[in-house]
């Protein structure tokens, strides 16, 4: 277990929020950015707030500025973290969005400071038109079944249950905005950031993130861990812990985490639930839950836990764990064990502070 998450100065994680705007023919939007010579097209969305309750609230506040409507938000469709040499990580949702009228088309009002131009394209076009992690993630989302969502990406790659629904194809050429016929607009980017790039980014916001793992017994019981407390009183939770997110993925932290707390080699299943929680005083951080599947009594046996951060460990019913946990703990628990009933080889949960969206 880590401390903060992670490098950059210990800036940790950033998080974004974007939707998939549809029209009655099923064509997504995209916008121009005023401010983007290299890769000029995006998805509509922007970088969460501390304002923010939740990566859902970034995207309609998102959207609300930069084109003047309301969204209305469906289920969430990908997360995907990624990494980078030149930038911080970044932690990306991506919602699907009813689909907008010809009636309400009339009412967009793009933000000139930020959106030069805007248009609406097919899958392929849409492919070719955005830069490629982002046309990598896009094409996901456009390709799985909706109900296999959300989707688990790294670097916009499919993991997790996402690559059974997700073919590997190869790149179609980046096109950028080459041939599209913009709404609104439609020259060449042309006005500068206010700041560069290397102020801009360490003016942004940062959150925290963690990787659990959920495991039971045969009799259904639940593994929990007692950490080591700074206060007088008891906290247990799922073992696992800190994303050291300049240096590595979820399930890669989840991995280490349970090797150096439990001592164990386990590699982390299906991803259960993602969990967003901001709390006054304190940052917002993200949790992933992944599937740890059934442990033997001979694997309990050889538990050798990290002294320096954790006190015992047991296995506890619902009930028992009921009176152990948190409530936001209690209810995040519960949401990734009733995924994981349902075996219907989805995507995991979307919570907040431990309840289900």
């Amino acid at each position: 277990m880590t401390g903060p998450a992670g490098g950059n100065g210990g800036q940790g994680l950033l998080a974004a929020a974007g939707v998939l705007l549809p029209d009655e023919q099923g064509r997504i939007l995209v916008v121009r950015l005023t401010y983007d010579h290299k890769h000029p097209i995006a998805i509509p969305g922007g970088g969460w707030e501390p304002s923010d309750e939740s990566p859902r609230q970034t995207a309609v506040r998102e959207i609300t500025e930069e084109l003047g409507v309301v969204p209305e938000l469906g289920r969430l469709a990908c997360v995907d973290w990624s990494l980078g040499t030149a930038r911080p990580p970044i932690a990306a949702y991506l919602y699907w969005c009813a689909p907008l009228p010809g009636s309400r088309l009339s009412a967009l009002r793009p933000q000139a400071t930020e959106v030069g131009g805007w248009a609406w394209l097919t899958r392929p076009q849409i492919s070719s038109a955005l830069p490629p992690r982002l046309s990598r993630r896009v094409t996901a989302c456009l390709t799985a079944p909706r109900d296999a969502g959300p989707l688990e990406l790294e670097d916009s790659r499919p993991v997790g249950h996402t690559v059974a629904h997700v073919p590997p194809v190869p790149p179609p050429p980046y096109t950028r905005a080459a041939g599209l016929e913009l709404a609104g607009g439609g020259g060449t980017a042309s006005r500068r950031p206010p700041l560069g790039r290397e102020e801009y980014l360490a003016s942004l916001p940062r959150i925290r993130a963690k990787a659990r793992m959920l495991f039971t017994d045969a009799a259904g019981r639940v593994l929990l861990v007692r950490l080591r407390p700074l206060e007088d009183r008891p906290y247990w939770t799922l073992p696992g812990g800190s994303v050291e997110a300049d240096r590595e993925m979820p399930r890669a932290a989840a991995r280490r985490e349970i090797r150096e707390e439990l001592g164990w080699d386990r590699e982390p299943g299906r991803l259960l639930g993602l969990d967003w929680s901001a709390g006054p005083g304190g940052p917002a951080a993200m949790v992933y839950v992944f599937d740890g599947g059934e442990v033997t009594a001979d694997l309990l046996g050889r538990i050798r836990l990290q002294p320096q951060e954790l006190v015992e460990w047991g296995m506890f019913t619902p009930a028992q764990a009921r009176e152990v946990l948190s409530e936001h703990a209690l209810s995040r628990l519960q949401a990734c064990l009733a995924v994981r009933e349902a075996g219907s080889g989805g995507g995991p949960a979307e919570l907040i502070c431990g309840r289900s969206v």
